[in-house]
């Protein structure tokens, strides 16, 4: 275009577009120019894209239900029809017998007494990771993630050596309640440990600085300020630790004895079972002990969101 048509263009507005439209540049669309026609290339796009996301969410949500159906759901469906394959009457006489309510008291006593130890120490073994500095750091909290690494029956005999007769440690606990509360410490011990410690780390430490140039001492700033905000993280850590000692069978089998009415855990009785062709009164039990976990679990969760709720 010369200058005088650009600008005669400029003086009439019609002008002006149809000069647009013979710009070397982006496509004559019918009725605009180029500025116009890249809009309207523009729109199907923002109108296909929310399309893809929907579809991209169908797809995933349908892998997630058959993943899900197959790992958890269907196993499930599977223990209850067995359990209930006797009827009502044969599900209670099996959950029932003395030696079943004997495994079923003594797992859930020491599953409840092993929360609340790693409650206590996994808050205190996260606290000094994360505020103190030692040798060997590391390597400490290396070894935390130990018991997820090492197989279950590796822990059991690792503790049957060093906890067993002749032992390094020069005590013997093989075959008393003892040694089932420590082989349950020992492969629970990371879940309070982890839930924890990243809450430390990303907490703000002005509030506790401002207190303590206020003159709280350092048990009022823990409890009035660093508590309330690691309660949610200790819960969710206690709640995994409990569903995990409910259904431990690897670490426990060796060093307990599996003493009916002494030192038989729940697995270990539905094991026996299984053992002697009692498969259903191993999967009622099972239902038992599944139960056990599920309340647990939603309770902790629960008393952790309305935790959360109260911090925020």
């Amino acid at each position: 275009m010369s200058p005088g048509s650009t600008s005669r263009a400029l003086e009439h507005p019609d002008a002006h577009a149809r000069a647009l439209d013979r710009l070397p540049f982006g496509k004559r669309v019918p009725g605009g120019g180029p500025a116009r026609g890249r809009l309207r290339g523009r729109a199907p796009m923002r109108g296909r894209a929310p399309v893809r996301g929907r579809a991209g969410t169908a797809l995933g949500a349908g892998l997630l239900g058959v993943y899900l159906s197959v790992l958890v759901l269907l196993p499930i469906a599977a223990l209850l029809d067995s359990a209930a394959s006797g009827g009502t009457s044969a599900f209670w006489r099996s959950v029932s017998s003395p030696e079943a309510v004997a495994a079923l008291k003594l797992t859930l006593v020491v599953s409840a007494i092993v929360v609340i130890v790693n409650a206590l120490f996994g808050t205190l073994i996260a606290w000094v990771l994360v505020r103190d500095e030692f040798p060997g750091k590391s390597v400490v909290n290396a070894l935390i993630d130990l018991p997820f690494a090492l197989p279950t029956v590796v822990a059991g005999v690792v503790l049957l050596a060093l906890y067993g007769k002749g032992g390094p440690a020069g005590i013997d606990i093989t075959f008393t309640r003892v040694a089932v509360g420590l082989a349950l410490l020992f492969v629970t011990l990371p879940f309070v440990v982890r839930s924890v410690q990243p809450v430390l780390i990303e907490l703000d430490r002005s509030m506790e600085e401002a207190a303590s140039s206020l003159g709280a001492g350092a048990l009022t700033v823990f409890r009035r300020i660093v508590l309330p905000n690691l309660t949610p993280a200790v819960l969710s850590g206690a709640a995994l630790s409990f569903a995990r000692a409910l259904g431990e069978f690897g670490s426990v089998v060796l060093i307990s004895g599996n003493l009916p009415f002494k030192t038989e855990v729940g697995s270990v009785y539905i094991f026996n079972q299984v053992e002697n062709d009692n498969v259903s009164a191993a999967a009622s039990v099972s239902v038992v002990l599944l139960v056990f976990a599920l309340v647990v679990l939603g309770a902790m969760t629960w008393l952790s969101r309305r935790g959360s709720r109260h911090v925020l």
